[in-house]
Formats: C-alpha cells, sequence, structure tokens
C-alpha cells in the first residue's frame, strides 16, 4: 500500500495546496525517489570525509569518452532563448510581482538561498506562483498601493530546495519529506498545464548539485512526473547550477544527464566559494583572504566560469553568469556610482568572455546590466563564442591569494549573525552593508571565520585568529549593533539565538556542511 503524506502542522493555505491530488501526486514522488536521495547524501558525506583526508576532485576517468564525444542537448524552447538579464528573489507576493514586472527576461522565484523556509513561506509562495502562472496575482501593500502584472512579465523559473533539505511540516512513511521533492512537486503538479496553455512550460533551476548522479536523480524525477500527469517528456527544463567544486570537475556529465531536460549551467559563484572551503578545508595553504578579496578575478574563480563556457557551448545551451550582489544606494551618490561601477565591469567581463546571460538580485540593476549585454551580445545569446583556454584540475583548485584583515573578520562576523537573525525571523534575503545577503553569502561569512580558526590565521596586523579573538570580536560587533539599531531591536529580534549559533558554527572542531541545516531546527515555525 503506498504512503500517504501526513501534514503536520496547520495552515491556511493547506486546503488550497495539498489537495488530495496534490498530496497523493507528492507522495509518489517521495515513494519512489527517497531510497535513492539518501543513497546520495550518504555518498557527499564519504567523499567529504576524503577531501578532509587531502582527496581532491578530478575529471572521472570512467566518463573520459563522453566528453570527448560530441554530443548536445535537447533544442532549447522559443521563450528560454534569450536569457541575457535574470533577477532572482524569494518567493513572496510582493516579489514576484516586481520581479515579473522589471524588465528582466527572466525570474527566477526563490524556495532555497534567499528564502527562510518557514511552513508559511513555503505554503503561500505556492500559492503566490500559482496566482502568478494564472495573471491573476496581485498585491496591495499596506500604504494602499496595488501591484499587478504587467502585460509581457519576465519568463518564470523556480529554485527548489537542495537534495540536503527536509520538509518537516509533512511526513512520509514517517518520516520528513524531500525539500526539494515537496517544492518541485507541488510547483508541478498546480502549474504544468496553465503553463503549457500559455506556450511555457515549468522550468526550474537546480542547486546544490555535487555530481552527474545527483542531476540523474533529478532526470528520473522528471520523466516520472511527466509520465504521471501524462505531460510530454522534455516539457521540463532545468538549468544547474555550479556552485559546489565537485560539480565543477563533471559540467560535461551533468548536462549528458539532463541532456532532454537541460537549459544551461549557471556560475553560482557565493556558494562556490563556500563549497572550495568545504573541500580544501585541511590544507593550511589553501586559507581564503579577505571575503572581499575572492571574486570573478581571483584565477580559480575566472578558470571555472571559463569552462562553463567552454562545456555550455560546446553542448548548444546557455552559459549564464553569476549575481551581482549590489543594490542602488540611494542616500550617497558617490558610494552607489562606486557600486555601479564594480557591476558594469562584472557584466562586461561576463559578456566578453561568452556568458549568455547574467543574474542580478534588485530590479535597479536589470537597466545596468541589460545594457551592457545589449551592447556586446547581438543575438539571443553567444553559443558561437568561448574562452581559447585550456582549464586544468589544477587551475579549478588554484589557491587563491590575498590579505586577511580584523575589518574582514568583523565584516564576515557582523554579516552572518544579522543574515543568521533574519532567517529565524523569516526572512532569507537581506539588505547589509550595500549588498543582498542571502544564504550562500552567509555560508562564505561563517564558514571563513571557521577555517582562519582551525588554521590560526594571522591577520595584517598580527593578530592570530583563535576563538577567542572571534568571541571578542562578537562581543564587539554586537554592541555596534545595539547602538545601530537600539537595544529594543535587539531584545525583540532573535539576535542571541543566531549570536549562539554563529559562535557555535564558527569555533567547532568541525564545519557543519549547511548553517541552514542547524537553523532549520531552530526555526521555530510550526
Amino acid at each position: 500500500m503506498a504512503s500517504q503524506l501526513e501534514v503536520l502542522a496547520p495552515h491556511s493555505a493547506v486546503d488550497e495546496i495539498l489537495t488530495p491530488e496534490a498530496k497523493s501526486f507528492v507522495a509518489h514522488l517521495g515513494e519512489r525517489f527517497e531510497d535513492q536521495r539518501q543513497s546520495l547524501l550518504a555518498r557527499r558525506v564519504e567523499r567529504q570525509k576524503a577531501f578532509i583526508l587531502g582527496q581532491r576532485p578530478r575529471f572521472l576517468d570512467e566518463t573520459k569518452d563522453l566528453r570527448a564525444k560530441g554530443w548536445t542537448v535537447a533544442e532549447i524552447p522559443p521563450d528560454l532563448q534569450d536569457r541575457r538579464v535574470e533577477i532572482t528573489g524569494p518567493v513572496d507576493r510582493k516579489m514576484i510581482i516586481n520581479a515579473l514586472n522589471s524588465g528582466a527576461n527572466v525570474f527566477m522565484a526563490d524556495f532555497e538561498d534567499a528564502n527562510s523556509p518557514t511552513w508559511a513561506n513555503c505554503l503561500e509562495g505556492q500559492v503566490n506562483l500559482r496566482d502568478a502562472n494564472r495573471r491573476s496575482i496581485d498585491f496591495k501593500a499596506p500604504n494602499g498601493k496595488h501591484y499587478n502584472l504587467v502585460d509581457d512579465p519576465a519568463v518564470l523559473l523556480v529554485r527548489p530546495r537542495g537534495w540536503h533539505l527536509n520538509e518537516r511540516h509533512v511526513a512520509l512513511g514517517g518520516q520528513p519529506m524531500s525539500g526539494s521533492l515537496f517544492d518541485f512537486g507541488l510547483y508541478f503538479f498546480h502549474n504544468v498545464k496553465t503553463m503549457m496553455e500559455r506556450g511555457t512550460a515549468p522550468y526550474f533551476y537546480l542547486p546544490k548539485l555535487e555530481s552527474h548522479l545527483e542531476a540523474r536523480l533529478w532526470n528520473e524525477v522528471f520523466v516520472e512526473a511527466q509520465s504521471a500527469l501524462g505531460v510530454p517528456q522534455g516539457t521540463i527544463r532545468a538549468t544547474v547550477l555550479i556552485e559546489t567544486v565537485p560539480a565543477s570537475f563533471e559540467m560535461d556529465e551533468i548536462l549528458w544527464e539532463l541532456r532532454d531536460h537541460s537549459a544551461g549551467l549557471n556560475c553560482g559563484r557565493w556558494d562556490y566559494i563556500f563549497s572550495y572551503i568545504k573541500v580544501v578545508q585541511s590544507d593550511p595553504l589553501a586559507v581564503l583572504p579577505d571575503r572581499a578579496q575572492v571574486g570573478m578575478t581571483q584565477p580559480f574563480m575566472r578558470a571555472y566560469s571559463q569552462r562553463v563556457i567552454q562545456t555550455c557551448h560546446r553542448r548548444g545551451v546557455h552559459a549564464m553568469g553569476g549575481m551581482a550582489a549590489q543594490i542602488p544606494i540611494k542616500s550617497d551618490p558617490s558610494r552607489n556610482e562606486a557600486a555601479m561601477e564594480k557591476v558594469r565591469g562584472d557584466k562586461l567581463r561576463e559578456v566578453q568572455d561568452g556568458h549568455d546571460g547574467t543574474w542580478v538580485a534588485h530590479p535597479g540593476l536589470v537597466p545596468l546590466a541589460k545594457q551592457i549585454f545589449d551592447e556586446h551580445m547581438s543575438g539571443a545569446h553567444q553559443f558561437d563564442q568561448s574562452p581559447d583556454v585550456e582549464v586544468t584540475e589544477d587551475d579549478l583548485l588554484r589557491i587563491p591569494e590575498g590579505t586577511r584583515t580584523e575589518a574582514g573578520l568583523s565584516q564576515n562576523i557582523s554579516v552572518g549573525i544579522q543574515y543568521m537573525e533574519s532567517w529565524l525571523r523569516g526572512a532569507g534575503c537581506v539588505p547589509l552593508y550595500d549588498l543582498m545577503e542571502d544564504a550562500a553569502t552567509a555560508e562564505i561569512s561563517r564558514s571563513q571565520v571557521w577555517q582562519w580558526v582551525k588554521h590560526g590565521a594571522t591577520l595584517e596586523n598580527g593578530r592570530t585568529v583563535s576563538s577567542g579573538l572571534v568571541r571578542e570580536t562578537v562581543e564587539r560587533e554586537m554592541k555596534g549593533l545595539e547602538a545601530a539599531l537600539g537595544s529594543s531591536r535587539i531584545a525583540e529580534g532573535r539576535f542571541s539565538e543566531a549570536r549562539a549559533l554563529f559562535e557555535k558554527l564558527s569555533t567547532a572542531p568541525e564545519l557543519e556542511s549547511f548553517l541552514t541545516l542547524p537553523a532549520y531546527e531552530a526555526l521555530n515555525d510550526d
């Protein structure tokens, strides 16, 4: 007898979204694929143990012939041909409307890094996306302002949670369900027919993959979902974020596994830096400089982005650039111009290297990014252009150069604590210090502090980073936040929990695989 999906927490949207038919469909996916998911997660653990012992990722010998052959993925659907500017953000109602209206070609609605996975956020996000696809979405702000969709909104893509995350508010066979399958299953079930009637289809971004075997599982999920609802195979399309170092060694293989459902690869640059720390964590020579110094011009980051372009264009599919985390600074024209100049240089490098599109985090950056791509990319994409370089295994693992400073340590701690506090309150996308922070950038902050503590890194002023220095800096930063925000805001928020969690993660004997795992246990949203 098939297992039943058990809803463990109430919400006003439960009856609307978790209908008997939707629950049956999602339960079917969970029952069919949960064992494979768990097996792949166990494989991740074993692989990470090998990295800790000094092993490094490599190009796979067993797929050498596959990489050498000249195959391509299935033809890209018409409405995904031009993706020159994509905007991303969480699945709250106002954000969805503003992003779809922003002038970007694509909006990626995010259930993952930009979303704190409260039960309300996850269920209401499904309602919001369903209404967006039906063109019935609207929003009335507290000040009375109304928001409605324009006639020609951006193409919608959805990012479900990664394979490692659960949805604890529903259970299957007495166990929490996969957050990936929950997010994907509900969205596909409620929207596929509506989207096909409009001449589009369910399109996805797939996060945190670490191997082609994990891409294979997604492909099997797509095949099963389409079959179960009588949808033609190949209707679903998915772009994989290359945001882990192991995945960068398996790009061809990932595209091959998803070849009938592929929409390309994306440079998930922030999580990639975090993944680099995880892979090299035992190497005292690979301690990173300040986060602000680890940009796309660092040799290991540039090599990775060039390999994404080469691989995608050889296979006839989009190579998407990375996120510009800057936001407009209306209060200070000179700081705003400096920030926009960084965006301008970043997007110019991407389009000249051969990327087919790029990401921004704020609607105010859409015109700038589009202007640069319009000036340098005459067609819908540039599949005929690729960097003339050979990217080696050593290139992908090259140690970045730079300095470590006390200011960098303070910035990591302040950003990490403020982001975690916001996440625990249910907001997963937070503007801090003129940048839009999400879980990926917070991961860099806490893992970099951990790496500095583990190896006793020396700062530019001669101080050694230790657990004691971290706690001292935490105390100083908390006093600064209290002065800036007010004691009542600190007391009413979740700063004490965020502080405790940051200190625990950054000074622990072992590096926690994802901060969102212990943070999810502390979310307290039942």
